[in-house]
């Protein structure tokens, strides 16, 4: 991906799209304009863009099954979803099928940009963790070698981040407040099934069975605090080279192909 990321602006609303081209290339970025589904579909035959911001409720062609289409020609392409509207529905089918994320209207333009930097940067990491102190660690640690990283202090929490961002990895800590790390993943799991998890603790008795049964469905690991950062460093270096990989060939990838 080159310097000047390329991004094509999907929107039945000229307004809309005439407001997020300005702001987007006031960021540097290259920009192209579709009213419609149609038209979009026509733009990725003609060029490969580096990510897409689709509209979900649009008129003849809605933004999933534009998405589908231009699936099918670029594979590679990150396309975020935007709407205004509850469509849950069509949500968590574009989310399932690959969608990058999704931005609700009115937007909050940073975090636009921060989805999109994600998209360029080496991946995009959420941790989940009762422990602030942890959070901050694993975020200056993972930053600092050019990933985009979330956090939540809760299951819950990380089950609303996980519904409208898709994320490449997310390390989840077993003993959270409220519901467990296995119940966090296996709900997060729904929603992304692409997203490559690993469990962490620091009681390896206590919750060694609540860990077997991630392992078993699909959890890529589990790492034992205190951690060893070099460790880390190298599992997501290595976790998200072969995700590009697998993206590059229009594969999806899970923890089993890993």
């Amino acid at each position: 991906m080159g310097n000047r990321a390329s991004i094509l602006i999907v929107d039945d609303d000229m307004g809309m799209c005439e407001t997020l081209s300005d702001i987007m290339e006031g960021k540097g970025y290259h920009t192209v304009i579709a009213l419609d589904g149609y038209e979009a579909v026509e733009k990725a035959k003609e060029s490969a863009f580096d990510v897409i911001l689709m509209d979900i409720k649009m008129p003849g062609m809605n933004g999933v099954e534009t998405f589908r289409q231009i699936k099918k020609i670029h594979p590679e392409t990150a396309v975020v979803m935007m709407t205004a509207y509850a469509v849950e529905d069509l949500i968590r089918e574009a989310l399932r099928e690959g969608a990058y994320g999704v931005l609700y209207k009115p937007f909050d333009i940073e975090r636009m940009i921060g989805l999109i930097e994600g998209v360029k940067g080496g991946g995009l990491i959420l941790v989940v963790d009762d422990d602030l102190n942890a959070c901050a660690t694993f975020k200056d640690i993972l930053e600092a070698r050019g990933y985009k990283v979330g956090t939540a202090l809760s299951g819950e929490e990380a089950i609303e981040i996980a519904r409208e961002n898709r994320h490449d990895m997310i390390f989840i800590d077993m003993k959270l407040p409220t519901i467990n790390g296995l119940q966090t993943y296996l709900a997060i799991k729904e929603v992304n099934p692409q997203a490559v998890a690993v469990m962490m603790t620091a009681y390896r008795r206590e919750m060694g069975d609540l860990v077997e049964e991630a392992l078993k469905k699909d959890a890529y690991t589990c790492l034992y605090k205190p951690f060893d950062v070099e460790e880390v460093i190298k599992l997501v270096d290595e976790i998200c080279r072969r995700k590009r990989q697998r993206g590059q060939r229009g594969e999806l990838c899970s923890a089993d192909s890993l």
